[in-house]
């Protein structure tokens, strides 16, 4: 069995019902529950939520609502290995055990169907516990600075002052978009993602991290650019 978990708590703060705010005319996690619908590998599409307005909008696009997210799971410290760890858990109650999971977040319109297709086919393969999109740092992180109070910048890395950015290695970083897992190695090592941990690579306009209203109206931007 293959399981799609997506976390949405009601609580978020800097921007408030992000979770379910509209998004090319549509709540934004339905496209979330939509690319992993239309991937076809997922016996069941979870929302994890303490919230019932969300709870309610996740069941008319589709997904499934079994239980509450706990308190302890939906405050501002929780992390995303907690909440994935209690899912697992009440499912395991319930007699359900997946052999794989994706964790597949409600604010990820841009994830395709494909890319949800490529992280199964790698975990499949077996080299790897963990498979997660990644996008490379358009500029060079080993030339990076550091800022002080009053302005002043430092290098991060002063043997690379003088470096041309072409002769410096490429740096990735995590796309935000999904993760899928072994759920029994997930559940020994409570960590969503650690040293034997797999990639795909996504290009940069197809990854949009949506923190305030700028990264918002990015996000459309290329949401209208990639789907029409």
């Amino acid at each position: 069995m293959n399981l799609a978990i997506i976390p949405a708590r009601g609580g978020s703060k800097r921007i408030p019902r992000k979770n379910i705010r509209p998004f090319r005319g549509r709540p934004i996690i339905a496209w979330s529950i939509a690319a992993a619908r239309d991937s076809g590998v997922f016996d069941e599409v979870m929302v994890s939520t303490d919230d019932d307005e969300i709870a309610a909008v996740a069941g008319a696009h589709g997904a499934s609502v079994p239980f509450r997210r706990s308190p302890e799971t939906a405050d501002d410290h929780a992390t995303t290995a907690a909440v994935l760890n209690e899912v697992l858990l009440r499912y395991r109650s319930l007699g359900v055990n997946p052999q794989f999971a994706c964790c597949l977040y409600a604010t990820a319109p841009l994830v395709r169907p494909q890319d949800l297709r490529d992280g199964l086919r790698l975990l499949r393969e077996g080299r790897f516990d963990v498979i997660l999109p990644v996008v490379q740092f358009s500029s060079s992180i080993w030339r990076s600075l550091k800022r002080g109070g009053d302005g002043r910048l430092v290098p991060n890395w002063p043997e690379n002052r003088h470096a041309r950015s072409q002769d410096l290695p490429p740096a990735w970083h995590d796309a935000g978009q999904w993760y899928w897992f072994d759920v029994v190695r997930f559940l020994e090592s409570g960590l969503l993602w650690g040293e034997n941990t797999g990639s795909v690579v996504l290009p940069e306009s197809r990854v949009q991290d949506i923190d305030n209203e700028e990264d918002w109206t990015l996000a459309e931007l290329k949401h209208q650019k990639l789907f029409g």
